[in-house]
């Protein structure tokens, strides 16, 4: 059954493809979920006006995300931590407390399930953070973690 995506859909495709899809995977999931529409001629038309939407939204969020990545790439965000001796922390340095971090020093807000970090923070000293805001821009932050006082 051939049918046009609404939204995109993890391994079929992006808003606005017209797909090949198994019937009961259209008729079950796809259709009451408001995920895609069936495809007709005139559905056709509104499928190429949504891939146009997508591409110049797609855009407009890549360049935001490449000026962001401009903007922390080369720079130091300060993390304050509660510390024991040894440079032990008491818990974990986590991507919500990042995410906070550069929100109070650049005043750029970053949503915490863009960042990711290999392993855990648990010491101080420099870490770095993955950072992943579109996808095809990608970068490293770079985040000293302090011992509070």
């Amino acid at each position: 059954m051939k049918v046009i995506l609404r939204t995109d859909v993890d391994g079929l495709g992006k808003t606005g493809d017209m797909i090949d899809v198994a019937d009961g995977h259209a008729r079950n999931f796809l259709i009451p979920g408001g995920k895609a529409m069936m495809a007709s001629s005139g559905a056709v038309s509104q499928a190429a006006a949504m891939r146009k939407s997508r591409d110049v939204r797609d855009g407009r969020d890549r360049s935001a995300a490449e000026d962001i990545a401009r903007q922390l790439v080369g720079q130091t965000i300060v993390v304050s931590a509660k510390a024991g001796s040894g440079g032990q922390l008491y818990g974990s340095v986590t991507t919500s407390d990042v995410a906070e971090a550069v929100a109070a020093a650049t005043g750029i807000e970053l949503d915490r399930r863009d960042l990711s970090i290999d392993g855990s923070i648990r010491t101080i000293g420099e870490h770095e953070v993955q950072a992943k805001l579109h996808g095809k821009v990608q970068f490293v932050i770079n985040v000293d973690v302090a011992a509070a006082g």
